[in-house]
Order: C-alpha cells, then structure tokens, then sequence
C-alpha cells in the first residue's frame, strides 16, 4: 500500500546556530521506526556537539559543503558526494565556510534518545 507524504514536520535542531531539519520519513513525520529520511538546511558557521549514534547515517550533500569530523579524519563532503557514517562511531558534523543542504538517511530511524550527543 502506497503512503503519500504530504508534507515534512520540523524538528528542531542541536547546535550554535538555526539549523532546519524537515522529516519525510521516521518516528515523527511518518511513525515508522525503520529509517529516517530528512532534509537539512544549515548555515554558514553552524556547528553541533559530537555524537555517538546508535543508527548508520547516509547522508547525501545536494548544495554547498557539509564538513565531517571523526576521531580518525576530518573530511569535506562536498554538493553531489555523499558519506556514510557507521553506527557506534563518535562524528561532529558543521557547516563553517558556506550553507549547505544535504539529504540525511538514518537506519534504524533517528530518535534523540539513539543520537547520544556531547555534553
């Protein structure tokens, strides 16, 4: 049975500046616990604390640069790459030179009880 997504719901995001998380698929938008599907806008100089999820993040630049931070590299993922970031590993995601917009697909779903960010 198809499931028409009409609209995303916006969830409200960690981080220094404003940053827009809309939710077409997951626990809030669509109450499905399986994976999570979001659009994010994020401005130039946004940072958020470090986290440690329990959930595998797919994650797909379509404008600007979104810069990814591990214990092992640091890397600019650029409009058109993508970069996936296994469960269990500590990442810090920002946007310090430019905007940037990005597709964000977590599997299991995102929840903010499964993210485990930094104090």
């Amino acid at each position: 049975m198809a499931k028409l997504i009409n609209k995303p719901t916006i969830i409200e995001a960690a981080g220094n500046k404003p940053k827009i998380i809309q939710e077409f698929i997951g626990k809030v938008n669509s109450k499905t616990n399986d994976l999570s599907i979001a659009r994010m806008q994020s401005p130039q100089g946004w940072v958020e604390p470090g986290q440690t999820p329990e959930f595998d993040e797919y994650t797909l630049v379509l404008k600007g640069c979104l810069n990814v931070k591990t214990k092992s590299e640091n890397v600019d993922v650029k409009a058109g790459s993508a970069i996936i970031i296994e469960k269990g590993e500590w990442v810090k995601y920002s946007t310090p030179d430019e905007d940037a917009e990005y597709i964000a697909v977590c599997l299991p779903a995102f929840s903010p009880e499964a993210v485990h960010r930094d104090t």
